[in-house]
């Protein structure tokens, strides 16, 4: 059931056995989430934490004129709100961008963990500081990289992430978002999404058909996203 999880966290340091039965015994519950759904509400006062099994969720906010920001997205292996475990009242809702299969664990069972297994605590502090060094790049994304090199980079950083927790092949991966969805990570028009998006195209970089992406040419993607996974954390070193 975890298995994305350990996947993500044995991308930064080994997972001893103790660990994963740990991980395993807390998970209480399982759900399912439709498109559109929110796993957890801005405003809620969740006693549980959502590990995301399968599919995309997306970190948003809703403006008073009724517009969406949605500023990070999360696949499987993912804890959507782990930091609800201290903040208590989220500010911001979590949204099932496509159909969503999740895990629920409760706030006094992860209290134990950081109580009783340092290691496993210091593991699950780390997703934490990566999700902010992901919020990091994306706030450098928005305000100062161009659309065609935002979308660049937000392709190169899928990948990597959801290669991290095998869901790629070969060069490509699902990516059930709308135009519309894409348009709310950017932060642009979805006419101005299509056109950054046919550029890409043009230059034979990647095709994105039938809710799949395919990269076509990684080196010339990644140079034009300026994209450095150093952020992401992806070297295996004790915590």
């Amino acid at each position: 059931m975890i298995e994305s999880l350990l996947l993500r966290l044995e991308s930064h340091d080994i997972v001893s056995a103790s660990e994963k039965k740990l991980l395993s015994d807390i998970i209480v519950r399982q759900g399912e989430f439709s498109v559109g759904e929110d796993l957890v509400s801005e405003g809620s006062r969740p006693g549980f934490s959502t590990l995301l099994l399968d599919g995309f969720a997306g970190r948003y906010k809703v403006l008073e004129d009724g517009s969406r920001q949605i500023t990070s997205l999360h696949i499987a292996g993912d804890f959507v709100d782990l930091h609800a475990f201290p903040l208590k009242i989220m500010d911001h809702g979590i949204v099932a961008l496509s159909p969503c299969r999740v895990a629920f664990t409760s706030h006094p069972d992860l209290k134990t963990i950081t109580e009783t297994a340092p290691h496993l605590t210091r593991l699950l502090w780390l997703h934490t500081l990566i999700d902010g060094a992901i919020h990091r790049e994306w706030i450098v994304a928005m305000g100062r990289r161009s659309k065609k090199a935002h979308l660049a980079h937000l392709i190169c950083e899928l990948y990597v992430r959801l290669q991290v927790v095998q869901r790629t092949n070969e060069w490509s991966f699902h990516f059930p978002l709308s135009q519309a969805e894409v348009a709310d990570v950017l932060g642009i028009s979805v006419v101005h999404l299509n056109k950054t998006l046919q550029t890409l195209r043009k230059d034979k970089l990647l095709v994105w058909v039938n809710r799949t992406v395919t990269i076509l040419d990684w080196d010339q993607l990644t140079s034009i996203a300026q994209f450095n996974p150093t952020y992401l954390n992806l070297s295996i070193e004790p915590r």
